[in-house]
């Protein structure tokens, strides 16, 4: 069965031409990206595209295009770096190796400074108790911040960046909690965290502060003005203190996640085969697939909420035979996902990340960006053409996709 999308453009397209270049596909289709094309520097884009073709043993072989990426045209990754923060926290349950201590043991996290809070209970949960597994299912399936911010203090601020940087990911930095008002110092001390079975404590972990400064060495200016408690402040905003996470970084990790038998040793993450398919289970689970109550409301969280690529963050079902493995982020006008999507009647698979920014009046927190009108938009219509070329792209081997497959859920 070919994919139906739902959400289409208004007029009817020419197939997307595809010659090996971004570029041409993108102004091959003006219907679709007409209106960014006419200044792609603008909207500060990025395309990462990945095809990925098998060899009679069902080993992937890559080859990527890209499309006016730079590492050093920041933009603000959002709620993307919580994909490597969990991945991190399952390592490092991995590398405590604590007999008792696994990512369904109850996490219990408490508060050393005012500004900190603490965590005791998790209504999501079945126990009524919080742990990293939980944490993370509240992540991949809706992009929880509070869920993140536990997953944060438990790593700390150097262990994440340092593991992040020993990897390679050398342009990579989180550095700050989300959603949260606290100062660069404050960032810096991370809770004390308890596990516990019952009343036996497993594993206790003090507070900690991080003692490297992994900011930006030089100010990261972008717009106009910024809205501060509530006064506009007219001058550029400095994100030399906020997270990065460029797009490059996003893309290796979500292809040495998703491929792990053929990355680099130095950048393969210390998880295990289960680790592995609970990682997968949830990326690709729809909120109304989850065990979690509040998440079965398709009005509020329809299975597109968080896959902008392809459905634009809105579309209430996708088909089956789809899934998509992904992190996306939005804020401050910036719309970013990294994604390795399946469709497993048609037997194809393919990376693709993109970043856009859509910010009209240059104002950051204003609360007046063009997510509904260009942003989302673009990126459906986006994951649409590369899907489409796909389609189309004659492969000497079928992709063995099973890995990636769950029985009691995938038909």
């Amino acid at each position: 069965m070919i994919l139906t999308l739902a959400m289409t453009t208004a007029c009817q397209q020419q197939p997307p031409q595809w010659d090996s270049s971004l570029e041409t596909l993108l102004k091959s289709q003006p219907g679709r990206f007409g209106t960014v094309m006419q200044d792609p520097d603008k909207f500060r884009l990025q395309i990462i595209y990945t095809q990925i073709d098998r060899d009679a043993d069902n080993k992937p072989h890559f080859k990527t295009f890209i499309y006016n990426v730079d590492p050093g045209m920041y933009f603000y990754p959002a709620s993307t770096v919580k994909l490597p923060a969990s991945i991190l926290a399952l390592e490092k349950i991995n590398r405590l190796n604590v007999q008792g201590l696994n990512r369904d043991t109850t996490m219990l996290t408490g508060s050393a400074a005012d500004y900190q809070s603490a965590a005791d209970t998790d209504e999501s949960s079945p126990t009524g108790l919080p742990s990293i597994a939980q944490y993370i299912r509240k992540i991949l399936l809706v992009s929880d911040n509070d869920a993140f911010n536990r997953l944060y203090e438990f790593i700390g601020q150097q262990e994440m960046n340092e593991s992040l940087h020993d990897r390679r990911y050398l342009d990579t930095r989180i550095v700050h909690r989300l959603e949260t008002a606290l100062s660069k110092e404050q960032n810096q001390w991370t809770n004390p965290v308890t596990f516990v079975n019952g009343n036996e404590v497993i594993f206790k972990q003090n507070d900690q502060r991080c003692q490297v400064n992994f900011y930006g060495r030089q100010p990261q200016l972008l717009g106009v003005a910024e809205i501060v408690n509530g006064e506009r402040l007219d001058r550029p905003k400095d994100f030399s203190e906020k997270n990065a996470y460029p797009l490059l970084d996003q893309h290796t990790l979500m292809s040495n996640l998703m491929f792990p038998e053929v990355s680099k040793p130095l950048r393969r993450f210390n998880l295990s085969e289960d680790d592995y398919r609970f990682i997968y289970r949830y990326m690709s689970m729809y909120p109304r697939e989850s065990d979690i109550e509040a998440y079965k409301d398709i009005e509020k969280y329809p299975d597109g909420y968080v896959k902008f690529l392809l459905y634009g963050g809105a579309e209430k079902t996708i088909p089956s035979n789809i899934r998509i493995f992904n992190k996306v982020g939005d804020a401050y006008g910036f719309l970013t996902d990294a994604a390795y999507i399946v469709d497993f009647d048609n037997k194809l698979e393919f990376l693709l990340s993109a970043t856009i920014f859509t910010n009209e009046n240059l104002t950051f927190n204003d609360n007046n960006y063009e997510y509904e009108e260009i942003g989302l938009p673009f990126l459906r219509d986006l994951g649409q053409a590369i899907y489409e070329v796909e389609l189309n792209r004659k492969r000497q081997f079928e992709p063995d996709l099973s890995r990636f497959r769950f029985p009691e859920r995938d038909r």
